[in-house]
């Protein structure tokens, strides 16, 4: 698949680039791209949430009433999880819920990705640039330029610029990431992926 080079003015350079066969020309892999962003998510969580257990709770531990005779349950202490205030049965503890998943598995995720962009002509690729100081008003320009200032868009750059990253990070439906930075869960929460040309060549690498 060929794909017109764009300047930030939005019109063709005359250049096209060729778009790898084994990157942006993979078959849907569903199965993989779960797994691939199922990972994703898991890694993100903190992991920190907590409820007090029986034995943590802070209160008497004396019998509260008899045993028998009652009418009522039995009961031994105040820290009862039946009883308002007391302990939560098998309540959340801090653990990690990262996993792993075959480096093999998550190429074909990312690729599959990649091509399903590629298919649906949400690909779009740029000359190299960079911006002079940080502005945001001119990220928002070559948005508007390139078409997508409406769409939910992920800009990929062969390194990180600070202007560029600066330039870009008050806008709410805007992601700039470096090549060896991609991953599956942001290729699919992109409408479109704005590719510079550079890139391309890192991202079979990554």
């Amino acid at each position: 698949m060929k794909l017109p080079v764009l300047n930030i003015k939005g019109k063709e350079t005359g250049r096209e680039v060729t778009l790898d066969k084994s990157v942006f020309g993979v078959g849907a892999h569903d199965h993989a791209v779960y797994l691939s962003v199922k990972q994703f998510r898991a890694n993100n969580r903190q992991g920190t949430s907590k409820s007090k257990e029986r034995g943590e709770i802070a209160g008497s531990t004396r019998k509260i009433k008899k045993q028998k005779g009652t009418g009522t349950a039995r009961a031994g202490s105040i820290k009862n999880p039946l009883f308002r205030g007391g302990g939560r049965v098998f309540g959340p503890v801090p653990r990690e819920y990262n996993s792993k998943l075959n480096k093999k598995v998550k190429d074909l995720a990312r690729f599959s990705a990649l091509s399903d962009k590629a298919n649906s002509k949400n690909i779009l690729i740029i000359e190299d640039f960079d911006f002079k100081t940080p502005k945001t008003k001119e990220y928002i320009a070559l948005l508007n330029n390139l078409g997508v200032a409406n769409e939910k868009t992920m800009l990929v750059l062969s390194e990180n610029k600070k202007t560029i990253l600066l330039s870009a990070r008050n806008l709410t439906k805007t992601n700039v990431v470096s090549s060896n930075e991609i991953n599956v869960y942001n290729i699919l929460d992109a409408g479109k992926l704005i590719i510079v040309e550079s890139a391309l060549k890192n991202i079979k690498k990554k």
